[in-house]
């Protein structure tokens, strides 16, 4: 297939915290330095910001690297941290722990709660605004290599092939974006960086990485329940304590909450629900005060990266680099990633520059892992290194040491503990395995699947091939439900998979591939491996606009 190509001295792929930070560090650095030097940064939603969803609290600390001025450029932080509580919930109860005894990692000094999405979108403007070009709508499916096997490059999906993958009337072929470097940028759980770890083994002699789903929901509230700036955390119920995860509600400007709850994906039920357990947890009486006479706005899921420093692939191989939560540099511990995504993607840039003024192409750039052990953005993540595997041992007993290790050691605890086993590998089957019957949503504070994708906006070309793919189609049958019960017809957030019985009593497996919120949470959880998320067409899939 002829393609059309065209080339930059730098390809980012991603438009996230990561991949921006990175695309405006390239052109400062190429600026004063007179260097001539183009960049362009790939987004697979059709605007940037549009796939973004994160709670979220935001870490300035990168930002006042990256755009010192950004406080009179008006950057959408307007609900800086006023206070700060994490609750311990019972099935009725809650208990406020004391400031005095939550570790230093714990607190939110200097944050500011925002929507990631719109701080995405301002980060656009002030890369555009520096030279970069950015094309949202165009979805990276492939990987270019050179004659050495070096990555040269990314290739963009076809547009307008039909569902059994032909070409329609309306066909374009993707495009090839060819860089001296590529930084890849794609978020969690990237289907390029999946591929880029497997072929250059950047994963060997590193601990599993694992991962929790966060699902969300935007709320207006009455005036007398909005503070902003003040944030909650929660842990404890609705999950049991050999569950990981916890809720957050976050108080934005302008009567907005975002309320929140991760599931850790390394959960044993497979009978468990996140998206259940997620409306569970907001008819508790902490949070009812907060949402009674409000209106939900919006509603997404996201996958989210947990295994900390130990969990960190090679961060560079022949051409290319991976950044943010690409590679895994979100701290659990703190429920922040964008500052750590944005610190790792300048740090990449400088070493591209580093690489570019030396005459260099498509090499091993060596400077960036070199240059992240030796910063902040290291030191902190050594620093909550336990914190995983302290919570892996339960939430009473877990926390309570982790705490202690940090109140004890701070960053210099003298032990690492030994990591937790990968995701897809911790789940019972379902005879060893209680049902849980969770109760019916309300329609006021709890509402169904059907509902909430609908506030997600998502849009997908129903001609086009699946993007949800099955390595052995048999297998859903032949081993997940009939050892599992299926567990995909309640990980997935979005209902997108589906048993289905035919008239004949045989069980198939449905995949309503219309309704991804692309959180990859299939990719991760899926107990045989045999689910592959890829991109669809570039445009394709959910839209937040304030998430």
């Amino acid at each position: 297939m002829t393609r059309e190509s065209i080339e930059f001295d730098v390809v980012v792929v991603g438009g996230g915290p990561a991949g921006l930070a990175a695309a405006i560090r390239l052109r400062q650095l190429a600026q004063a330095q007179a260097l001539d030097l183009s960049v362009c940064v790939l987004e697979k939603a059709a605007e940037i910001g549009a796939h973004v969803l994160s709670g979220a609290v935001m870490d300035p600390r990168a930002l006042d690297e990256l755009l010192p001025e950004w406080r009179h450029a008006g950057a959408p932080f307007d609900a800086p941290v006023a206070d700060a509580h994490f609750l311990w919930l019972g099935a009725s109860r809650s208990l406020c722990l004391p400031t005095a005894l939550l570790p230093q990692c714990f607190h939110h000094d200097g944050g500011f709660v925002v929507s990631l999405g719109e701080v995405c979108r301002w980060l656009a403007q002030q890369a555009e605004a520096q030279g970069v070009e950015i094309f949202p709508g165009f979805a990276a499916i492939d990987v270019l290599f050179d004659a050495d096997g070096a990555v040269a490059g990314v290739i963009t999906g076809d547009a307008g092939r039909q569902a059994d993958g032909s070409a329609g009337p309306n066909f374009q072929p993707g495009i090839e974006v060819r860089g001296r470097y590529t930084i890849f940028a794609e978020g969690c759980r990237g289907p390029l960086g999946k591929r880029l770890m497997a072929q250059y083994r950047l994963r060997d002699g590193v601990a599993p990485q694992t991962y929790g789903l966060g699902i969300k929901e935007l709320w207006e509230v009455p005036a007398a329940q909005s503070h902003p700036g003040r944030v909650v955390h929660t842990c404890g119920w609705p999950l049991r304590a050999d569950t990981y995860g916890g809720g957050f509600v976050y108080h934005q400007s302008g009567g907005r909450v975002a309320v929140g709850l991760v599931v850790g994906l390394g959960y044993r039920n497979p009978y468990l629900s996140p998206f259940e357990e997620f409306q569970r947890f907001k008819t508790h009486p902490a949070l009812r005060g907060v949402l009674a006479g409000g209106r939900r706005v919006a509603f997404g899921a996201a996958s989210v990266v947990s295994g900390g420093i130990g969990a960190l692939p090679a961060l560079a191989f022949p051409g290319g680099v991976l950044v943010g939560d690409e590679a895994g540099f979100l701290n659990p511990a703190r429920s922040k990633g964008s500052h750590t995504a944005m610190k790792s993607g300048m740090l990449a840039a400088e070493a591209v520059v580093t690489a570019v003024q030396a005459g260099r192409h498509n090499d091993v750039l060596v400077e960036y892992p070199q240059a992240v052990c030796d910063s902040w953005l290291y030191r902190e993540l050594w620093g909550v290194r336990n914190f995983k595997s302290w919570l892996d041992k339960g939430l009473f007993v877990g926390g309570a040491l982790f705490g202690i290790e940090q109140k004890l050691f701070g960053a210099s605890a003298p032990w690492t503990l030994s990591p937790c086993p990968a995701d897809h590998l911790r789940l019972d089957k379902a005879s060893d395995s209680a049902a849980i019957v969770y109760p019916k949503p309300d329609g006021v504070l709890s509402f169904d699947r059907a509902s909430s994708v609908f506030l997600s906006n998502i849009r997908h070309d129903a001609q086009q091939p699946c993007h949800l793919r099955l390595k052995d189609p048999e297998l859903p049958i032949r081993v997940n439900l009939a050892e599992y019960d299926a567990p995909e017809q309640r990980y997935c957030p979005a209902g997108v998979y589906e048993i289905r019985h035919e008239a004949d009593g045989r069980a198939v497996l449905q995949i309503n591939a219309q309704n991804c919120l692309h959180c990859k949470t299939c990719d991760i959880k899926d107990p045989s491996q045999n689910i592959e998320w890829t991109p669809p067409e570039g445009g394709d899939g959910p839209s937040y606009p304030a998430m």
